[in-house]
């Protein structure tokens, strides 16, 4: 047998033996990541019968989407700084508990505006809890093996969340579309009661102020440029309204830099985004996020709407991909322990794209097993390097600023996957004549998977380019040296 002193000794060598309490609460902080993201995916498969039972248009009914990425995306800066300023703890189970009313709510109200709003709230609850629950991980393991360990399970989640909303939407809208916002409410409670037991105290960050007037210009920037972008495909990208909007969104935001810069304690240290890999891995979870968007938005048009697929039959074809995330949570660690987080990222993008092309060949009758799983498997591989993006932008990060680099994470992936699939459906919307036929619907959606496919080419480009600077980007290597700021211009 092994003795209590040999186990210490062992689980000081392997900084990736954990104890059971820590277990809990990495697989608590995962649960709640899982219900963010399956809350933006699962909703779209439930639209048509929410609408036939509230009477509700097209346009209103978008809102529940748009209204959910409005809240999220609008928020998450904010989010992640609140929880460095005033415990993570707390701002976790608060915003977790907030989520948890919000769909029981979702589920039991009859009127669309009402159901909106708690779409609303639901984004902005996992504006604070997605960040948050990020930075209670990075602050409770060390950089190295087993912060990578912790970070790829914990995102593997995430990316299981958002590839899994086409099955369990499918699932709930069969029994009923009211369980699609009626199924986190156990499963978010409890995950609540777990998180008061498991997550330990924090103290505040010390030093820190409020800058309340830089949380209201660029939460206020922020939730206009989602609204701009969600609104653009049906208003014009160059009518009078999206124009003046986007220049009040870059009035706001010259405002927001300007009180960054001369505030005591900013919402924002501008200086975080010297950090290359911070960047590169924003560039790149927008890629990643964007282009799967788009292709599932347009997969899901085509199978249902022109081929009349059914929800279940829709949601078991793109089974795999979510497969394909759970069982990375075995391996994709150890790979960024071997190679480091750029090729990882780079190489898996580089996939994705040619899963986007293969889809290229779709027609009025494909063949699922020689046609469509071929290009989901290779789709699937895109998300195999999540963990690695996250792990990139948060390594060499002070512990004080943990939720703000994960609320510029969350907050770029957001944003850009609303912006990236804003482009899609006015490309979409550019090619269509009228004729509803699968043919000539398939013709409208092809440009749309092109675009798709060059997103995710960009994003293997940006990733990759770490290895073609002249400086040694050693942020992509595990436990590595804080890397060279850039210098700001201005």
């Amino acid at each position: 047998m092994t003795s209590p002193a040999a186990l210490a000794a062992a689980s000081a060598t392997d900084p990736t033996r954990w104890t059971t309490r820590l277990w809990g609460m990495l697989i608590t902080l995962c649960i709640v990541l899982f219900l963010d993201g399956l809350d933006v995916s699962m909703i779209g498969v439930a639209l048509p019968s929410i609408g036939n039972e509230l009477d509700l248009s097209t346009s209103t009914l978008q809102w529940l989407v748009s209204g959910y990425i409005l809240g999220y995306g609008g928020l998450l800066l904010l989010g992640g700084r609140t929880a460095d300023l005033f415990g993570r703890r707390k701002v976790f189970l608060i915003a977790l508990a907030v989520f948890a009313i919000a769909s029981l709510a979702g589920g039991l109200v009859s009127s669309g505006p009402l159901l909106i709003l708690t779409r609303f709230i639901k984004g902005l609850a996992a504006a604070f809890t997605a960040p948050t629950g990020l930075s209670i991980i990075t602050t409770n393991f060390a950089e190295g093996p087993a912060r990578n360990k912790a970070l790829s399970i914990y995102t593997v989640f995430g990316a299981g969340g958002y590839s899994s909303g086409l099955l369990f939407g499918g699932l709930m809208t069969g029994v009923g579309w009211r369980w699609t916002f009626l199924l986190p409410v156990p499963i978010a409670l409890a995950a609540l009661a777990a998180a008061w037991v498991l997550v330990p105290k924090d103290k505040p960050a010390e030093g820190g102020g409020h800058d309340l007037f830089g949380a209201l210009l660029s939460t206020s920037a922020m939730l206009l440029l989602v609204y701009t972008v969600v609104t653009a495909p049906e208003a014009g990208w160059a009518s009078a309204r999206t124009l003046g909007s986007f220049a009040a969104v870059l009035v706001l935001f010259a405002g927001f830099i300007a009180v960054e810069k001369r505030v005591k304690h900013p919402l924002v240290r501008l200086g975080i985004l010297r950090k290359v890999s911070l960047v590169r891995a924003s560039l790149a979870i927008v890629a990643v996020a964007g282009s799967y968007f788009s292709w599932q938005f347009i997969v899901t048009m085509y199978m249902q709407d022109t081929l009349g697929w059914s929800p279940l039959k829709l949601s078991m074809a793109l089974l795999p991909v979510g497969l394909m995330v759970a069982l990375s949570a075995v391996f994709s660690d150890k790979l960024v322990d071997r190679f480091g987080t750029a090729p990882i990222i780079g190489v898996t993008m580089a996939v994705m794209a040619v899963g986007y092309l293969l889809f290229l060949r779709l027609d009025t009758a494909p063949s699922y097993w020689t046609m469509l799983l071929p290009a989901i498997m290779l789709i699937g591989i895109g998300w195999v390097g999540f963990p690695a993006i996250n792990i990139q932008a948060t390594n060499g990060i002070d512990d004080d600023e943990q939720g703000l680099a994960a609320g510029v994470l969350q907050t770029s992936m957001q944003v850009g996957a609303a912006i990236v699939l804003a482009v899609t459906t006015a490309i979409i919307a550019s090619g269509s004549h009228g004729d509803t036929s699968p043919t000539a619907m398939l013709d409208t959606y092809r440009p749309g998977l092109m675009f798709a496919a060059a997103v995710s080419i960009v994003g293997a480009l940006v990733a990759l380019s770490a290895f073609f600077v002249k400086k040694r980007d050693k942020q992509t290597e595990p436990a590595a040296e804080p890397e060279p700021e850039l210098e700001l211009v201005g």
